[in-house]
C-alpha cells in the first residue's frame, strides 16, 4: 500500500517537475521515484496489512508480484530517453506521470481484497494505456490504435462490471474471501441454491473481462493492431507490467473466490488454453514485423501462464511470478534493442520495426546483437537462460496434475514451443547472418546499464533459477 501511495504522489509530483527546463532530469527523478516505490514494497515483507477497511491486502504474495510490476516499470523507464527529444510536440512529464498512474493501478490489481478495487485499479491502468497508445498524435496508426484499444477495453471492462454485478447478487459480497465461503457453501451443499444461475453467469462474465487484459484467444484481437500502433516505449509498457497484473489478477480471484466451481471455469481454460498458444505461435510465423511478432508472442506467452493457473499445484505461485519475471526482462531487452535499432535506421522517415531493420546488426554494434539473442533464446525456452526455467516449472505443473486433459495441453504446449523457435530465430538470422549497413549506435550510460541488468538477470535466472525460485 505504502508503494501504491508512493507512486500516486510521485505522479503528481512529476507533473510539477514538467515546469523545469531541463527535460533530461525527469528521466532520472521519475526513476528514483519507482525505485522508492520498490523499496518501500519490499519493506513489507513477512508483513501482512490490510487497508481501507480491508479492501486492499498486502502479504508475500502480492509483494511478489508487485516487485515485478515495480522492477519493470524502473527498467522501461531507463530506456525512455527519447521522450523530451522533440520539445514542441513531446510533453514527457505528463508522460511520465500517466505511467506511474498506470503503474499504481496495477499494483492494485495484485493487492485487491474487494472486487471494487480490482475495478479501480482495473480502470486506472486502462484509462492511462488508452492515452499513452494514443500519445504520438501525429500519427495515424497510434490513433487508430488509441481507438481500438478504448473501444475494446470499454466493452471488456463493461462485461466484467457486470459480471461483478452479478456476483455480488449471487453471494452478498464482494470480498473475494467472502465470495469463496458463499461459493464452497453451496457447493458443499450438492444443490442449487437460489441465486446459482446468477453467480455462475457472474463468473463467466468476469472471466471474460480478465481474459481480454491478458490478450488469451478469442479476445486477443486487439493485440497486435495496439501493439504495432503505440510507440514502442508504451508497448514495451503494456506488454510487461499489464499482462503481469492481468495474471495476477486473475490468479487471485479463481484461486481465492472460485476454487469450488473449478470445473465451470476449468474446463472452457483449457481449451481456451491450448487455442491461446496455437494463435500465437502460428500467427507469429507469417509477421514480417518484428514488433507485430513480439505481439503476437506475448499472446501465447498468456497461454503459458494460463496453464499454471489451471495446474493448482503448490508451487503455482512460484512459478507464475518466475515465470513473469523471466518473460518481462527478456520483453524489456527485446523491444529495447528494436527501439533504438528502428529509430536510427528509419525507413520513409519512419522507424523501421521489421526483420530487415536488424541485419548485419552484429557487425558494428555486437554488445546490442548480443543482448536480442539472449533475449529471443530466452523468450523462445532455451536452456542456459530464464525462460528455459519458466517453461520448465510451468510444463512440471502441468505433468503433476493426474487430470488427462493436462497431458493433452502438455503436447500443445510443447509443440507450439518448438514453433516459437523458429520464429524467434528470425531475428537471430538478420543480425548475424544477413548483410546489411546499419552504422556503430551511441547508447546512453543508462541504457546500456539498463541492457546489461536485462541481460545479466536471464543469464543468471537460467543458471541458478533456485536464487528467485525459493523466494516465492
Amino acid at each position: 500500500m505504502n508503494a501504491i501511495i508512493a507512486l500516486s504522489l510521485s505522479g503528481i509530483a512529476s507533473l510539477f517537475l514538467g515546469f523545469s527546463t531541463n527535460r533530461k532530469n525527469l528521466l532520472i527523478t521519475t526513476l528514483l521515484f519507482v525505485l522508492v516505490a520498490l523499496g518501500l514494497n519490499l519493506a513489507d515483507w513477512n508483513h501482512e496489512y490490510f487497508w481501507f477497511n480491508n479492501m486492499l491486502k498486502t502479504d508475500n504474495l502480492s509483494i511478489n508480484f508487485s516487485s515485478v510490476i515495480l522492477l519493470s516499470t524502473a527498467l522501461v523507464v531507463a530506456i525512455s530517453r527519447s521522450f523530451g527529444d522533440d520539445e514542441e510536440h513531446t510533453h514527457p512529464a505528463e508522460y511520465y506521470a500517466i505511467m506511474l498512474f498506470a503503474a499504481a493501478g496495477a499494483l492494485m490489481m495484485v493487492t485487491y481484497e474487494n472486487m471494487i478495487m480490482l475495478f479501480v485499479g482495473l480502470e486506472i491502468l486502462s484509462v492511462s494505456m488508452y492515452i499513452l497508445t494514443g500519445s504520438d498524435k501525429r500519427n495515424l496508426r497510434s490513433n487508430e490504435a488509441a481507438l481500438k484499444y478504448f473501444l475494446m477495453g470499454a466493452f471488456a471492462t463493461g462485461i466484467l462490471l457486470f459480471g461483478v454485478a452479478l456476483v455480488y447478487g449471487a453471494t452478498g459480497s464482494f470480498n473475494i474471501h467472502g465470495i469463496g465461503e458463499v461459493v464452497s457453501r453451496t457447493k458443499k451443499g450438492m444443490e442449487l441454491f437460489e441465486g446459482g444461475v446468477i453467480l455462475y453467469a457472474g463468473i463467466i462474465l468476469i472471466f471474460i473481462g480478465l481474459l481480454f487484459k491478458v490478450s488469451a484467444a478469442p479476445f486477443h484481437f486487439w493485440t497486435p493492431d495496439v501493439y504495432e500502433g503505440a510507440p514502442t516505449i508504451f508497448t514495451t509498457f503494456m506488454s510487461t507490467v499489464v499482462k503481469t497484473a492481468g495474471v495476477a489478477a486473475m490468479y487471485r480471484l479463481l484461486s481465492i473466490s472460485f476454487p469450488a466451481v473449478y470445473g465451470l471455469w476449468g474446463n472452457p481454460l483449457v481449451w481456451i488454453t491450448c487455442l491461446t498458444l496455437i494463435v500465437g505461435n502460428i500467427t507469429a510465423v507469417y509477421q514480417q514485423s518484428f514488433k507485430r511478432m513480439l505481439a503476437y508472442s506475448s499472446i501465447s506467452h498468456a497461454g503459458y501462464l494460463l496453464i499454471t493457473i489451471l495446474a493448482k499445484t503448490p508451487n503455482t505461485n512460484g512459478s507464475i511470478l518466475f515465470y513473469s519475471l523471466a518473460y518481462s526482462i527478456a520483453t524489456i531487452s527485446a523491444f529495447a534493442v528494436l527501439m533504438i535499432v528502428s529509430e536510427n535506421k528509419p525507413k520513409d522517415g519512419k522507424p523501421d520495426e521489421s526483420f530487415e531493420a536488424l541485419n548485419g546488426l552484429s557487425v558494428n554494434n555486437p554488445f546490442l546483437a548480443f543482448v536480442l539473442t539472449v533475449s529471443m533464446l530466452s523468450l523462445a525456452g532455451i536452456p542456459l537462460t530464464a525462460g528455459f526455467f519458466g517453461k520448465f516449472f510451468i510444463f512440471t505443473d502441468a505433468f503433476s496434475n493426474v487430470s488427462p486433459l493436462f497431458k493433452n495441453i502438455l503436447v500443445v504446449a510443447i509443440l507450439m514451443s518448438a514453433v516459437g523457435v523458429y520464429y524467434y530465430f528470425k531475428p537471430i538470422i538478420a543480425v548475424y547472418m544477413k548483410k546489411g549497413e546499419i552504422a556503430e549506435i551511441q547508447l546512453p550510460l543508462i541504457y546500456k546499464i539498463t541492457l546489461i541488468i536485462t541481460t545479466a538477470l536471464t543469464i543468471i535466472l537460467g543458471i541458478a533459477p533456485d536464487l528467485v525460485k525459493n523466494m516465492f
